[in-house]
């Protein structure tokens, strides 16, 4: 078996496309909900607190089985269309008093990475004064305090928030605790794939040791996809190639490893373009016949997390985003009502070229029924 050696592999950043086929996910799970989250602890006041108690919440009996598959088959595309409302903006859904609790994705629909969407920060003050509680559910690597700093920089008020859930906290606490039996026998030591130009990824606290040989890895963490962590704690910057060459690697062993993946995303937006995410090293890692566990979107664990922060009945919840595999099929199975952005990462599938602009109903219809996501509502954007 051929060991890990960095100098193998490309060292150019991350790719960015405009344009990629998403690869078709199926996940079903069994699991109670665990909540693991930054949240404000004075809204209104502008202070917010990671809240440790809420780690007490038992991860045991997560169980999570996905598999991926290229192609929809014949009786998801006899399946009925897809029907749901087109608005032009949430004022109606927000003044309805229908919907007591919102469940907002970041990129996509607040904001494309670097700067807020118009109109995005007025629309969260009026949401916030109907007394909506907000949620951020991402499905961003980085640990969930991150994700505040990150709405805060970019001109976004995080006290009008009860809290932020994201992917990259789920793995961090999971990794953390071992309390789940998948997680519990993973190893200490992991091939780390992580971020280069967007900042990397701290494992600090979490007993990890970063390999580079295959042969000595137990797992394989995925937060990022433009860098190869170092044993020294740096990190060297690789091609989405180079990743896919090691994850190879790592299929052909005797025994190979499983993965991690700590943002199930495929893409995401950032500003016009799309950025590829771990969601695509792991949808190849699968595809190679590896053992992959996804932490977030689609999977009912992070929503049903998100729901037992909030205390709300699912009928009175809606998430909000712009991803139809993630976002929308992930409300779908956790049971809550869902609000469709087509400005975000489908923008380009649906011949959208500039901000708001209406994609047309057929093309929404054929996008839906591709992904076999049902929305029961459609946007142009996240505006009032």
């Amino acid at each position: 078996m051929r060991a890990l050696s960095l100098s193998h592999f490309s060292s150019s950043p991350s790719i960015l496309r405009s344009k990629l086929k998403f690869p078709h996910f199926h996940c079903a799970s069994s699991v109670n909900p665990s909540t693991f989250l930054y949240i404000s602890s004075t809204r209104g006041r502008g202070h917010s607190r990671f809240h440790p108690s809420l780690l007490s919440i038992s991860t045991k009996t997560m169980s999570t089985q996905c598999s991926i598959s290229r192609e929809i088959d014949s009786s998801e595309s006899a399946k009925a269309s897809p029907s749901f409302q087109c608005l032009d903006g949430i004022r109606t859904l927000a003044e309805s008093g229908q919907f007591k609790a919102w469940f907002l994705d970041q990129y996509g629909v607040l904001h494309d990475g670097k700067k807020p969407y118009p109109g995005a920060i007025a629309t969260l003050e009026k949401l916030a004064a109907t007394g909506a509680k907000m949620v951020i559910i991402s499905n961003s690597s980085r640990r969930a305090v991150v994700t505040y700093d990150k709405l805060r920089a970019l001109g976004f008020d995080p006290s009008l928030f009860l809290g932020a859930i994201t992917s990259g906290e789920l793995t961090h606490q999971y990794l953390l605790r071992r309390d789940d039996p998948w997680f519990a026998v993973l190893g200490r030591r992991c091939i780390h794939m992580t971020w280069n130009d967007r900042g990397g990824i701290s494992l600090e606290g979490l007993g990890l040791e970063v390999v580079s040989r295959v042969d000595d890895a137990d797992f394989i963490l995925a937060h990022g996809t433009e860098a190869i962590g170092s044993p020294s704690g740096g990190s060297q910057p690789m091609d989405l190639e180079g990743l896919e060459q090691i994850l190879e690697l790592c299929a052909k062993r005797s025994k190979p490893i499983p993965m991690v993946v700590a943002n199930p995303d495929y893409v995401t937006v950032e500003a016009r373009d799309l950025r590829v995410m771990p969601g695509t090293l792991g949808a190849k890692y699968e595809k190679l016949g590896g053992d992959v566990r996804w932490m977030g979107k689609p999977d009912k664990v992070i929503y049903e997390s998100t729901m037992g922060l909030t205390g709300i009945n699912p009928k009175e919840c809606i998430t909000v985003g712009d991803s139809l595999h993630h976002d929308i099929k992930g409300a779908n199975r956790a049971g809550i009502q869902s609000a469709f952005i087509t400005g975000g990462i489908h923008a380009d599938e649906l011949g959208l070229g500039s901000f708001g602009e209406t994609a047309t109903l057929d093309a929404v219809h054929s996008l839906c029924t591709k992904f076999d996501a049902n929305p029961n509502f459609v946007l142009p954007s996240f505006t009032w």
